[in-house]
């Protein structure tokens, strides 16, 4: 099928209502390749709050996973991640609409915004998680340089989020080569402080993660559930990054440009955060790092590859998806949605999130919200794989009054049963939902609201007509 088959019709953003921000990008457009791209989920993976859910693994000096338990869960979700993700992105990378326009083929005009607002809430969570954990290292910096006079880390936060927003303001064209720098420095970094955990503590580092008895049981199955619920939200908006990659890429292809930087970059910083949590006894890497280091000088240089890190996963993944709602739900412009998205992020209070006490409140968070993210990524495959065989007229979905207006019950019933069968276990609620939720779609839509609009250009609308 050719992208042609795909655009019947080219959206005027003036006429449809919307920015110019969420109209389709032709390949014109599109200025990342296949490198940058693997540096924007290389950069996105090499972060803090992935290393934070490595230490969590290890409580009050007890590891519920050893490493072989913690790297086999970790390669199977990262192989269903990188499926997931070159599946649900395809629409987005072959028409170019974003995600929130994506919603409409199955959600409706005014049904997405739920939908929407359940990608975008956890974006902003992590946003302000993230810019914390940069404020801390700059903190730290400051304390250093300043021979202990200077302690603000909200100011240090503040900073961040000026920081962050002024680097968004460009958009795409700011993310390609600021991940393309940071992911490199910052998995040089890295490396040193893998190399110094392993030559001065492998002792204790064996003692308490690496032969541990842990589990194959419900805690492995759960961790992989949390490693994918807390990737669960950015494949859901998959089409926000394809829409930017340059076309000519195959499907595989992708899903390669997925697996690679997200196995190196996940599994590199998952070992450390266990490992780090495991000598110090601290959740925060920020803090364990220099306490692990003890060198002034040394710890001024990693400080700053943690900032950079903050800086490149929101740049990825917690800015955009947030400013695409916020544009979609107001019609604000870009630039001013990227600045509402910081102050959201701001209100979030990420200071009580990386405290050693909320270290297992978040991954309680990340598999809560994954419950409806599952379903609803779920609703997004099946209608554009089985219902509508990949074929869509974009067009339509950019009419207020057209055939995608109002809301499709279905979805919402569906995301709804899917997201409440994830709740009856939530350690595996985005497996559950994700499934439950993907039937029940199939089945409301095949056997209810026979007269739905909804069911135009469906194989459902085809067998009637028949």
């Amino acid at each position: 099928m050719n992208d042609e088959m795909e655009i019947q019709g080219t959206p005027d953003a003036q006429a449809m209502g919307v920015d110019e921000s969420l109209l389709p990008k032709g390949p014109e457009q599109r200025t990342i390749g296949p490198f940058n791209y693997m540096c924007l989920w290389l950069g996105d993976g090499v972060n803090l709050g992935n290393m934070t859910l490595g230490s969590s693994l290890v409580v009050a000096g007890a590891a519920t996973l050893n490493l072989y338990q913690t790297f086999a869960a970790a390669i199977i979700a990262i192989a269903i991640i990188s499926t997931v993700f070159a599946l649900n992105d395809r629409l987005g990378y072959k028409t170019g609409i974003p995600y929130v326009v994506q919603l409409r083929m199955s959600f409706g005009v005014k049904g997405c915004v739920v939908s929407s607002l359940l990608r975008g809430i956890p974006a902003i969570v992590w946003y302000g998680f993230q810019s914390w954990i940069g404020g801390t290292a700059l903190n730290e910096i400051g304390k250093i340089l300043s021979g202990g006079s200077f302690d603000s880390p909200y100011l240090c936060f503040g900073v961040m989020q000026v920081i962050l927003i002024c680097l968004s303001l460009y958009g795409f064209h700011a993310i390609k080569w600021v991940e393309s720098i940071i992911s490199t420095v910052i998995l040089i970094a890295l490396c040193y402080v893998f190399v110094l955990l392993i030559t001065q503590h492998s002792d204790v580092i064996a003692a308490k993660w690496v032969d541990a008895g842990g589990s194959w049981g419900l805690p492995f199955f759960a961790f992989i559930m949390m490693f994918m619920g807390n990737y669960a939200a950015i494949f859901l908006s998959a089409a926000d990054y394809s829409r930017e990659l340059k076309s000519g890429i195959s499907n595989g292809s992708r899903g390669f440009l997925y697996f690679i930087p997200i196995l190196v970059a996940y599994g590199f910083v998952l070992c450390i955060g266990a490992m780090l949590a495991a000598v110090t006894g601290i959740s925060n890497p920020a803090k364990a790092i220099p306490v692990l280091v003890n060198n002034p000088s040394i710890s001024v240089f990693i400080s700053a590859f943690i900032v950079m890190g903050a800086v490149a996963v929101n740049m990825v993944a917690n800015i955009v998806p947030p400013t695409y709602v916020i544009t979609l739900l107001t019609k604000m412009k870009y630039k001013a949605a990227v600045v509402i998205s910081g102050l959201l992020a701001s209100c979030t209070c990420p200071w009580v999130l990386v405290q050693d006490s909320s270290a297992e409140g978040l991954g309680l968070f990340i598999l809560i919200y994954s419950a409806f993210l599952g379903p609803i990524v779920a609703i997004l495959l099946v209608e554009y794989y089985i219902l509508r065989q990949q074929k869509i007229n974009i067009h339509l979905l950019y009419q207020k009054d057209g055939p995608f207006s109002g809301y499709n019950q279905c979805a919402i019933a569906a995301m709804l049963i899917g997201a409440a069968a994830a709740f009856t276990k939530v350690e595996l609620a985005w497996i559950i939902g994700l499934v439950v939720g993907g039937i029940s779609y199939y089945l409301l839509m095949k056997y209810t609201n026979a007269n739905s609009k909804f069911r135009a250009g469906t194989i459902f609308s085809k067998n009637e007509a028949e």
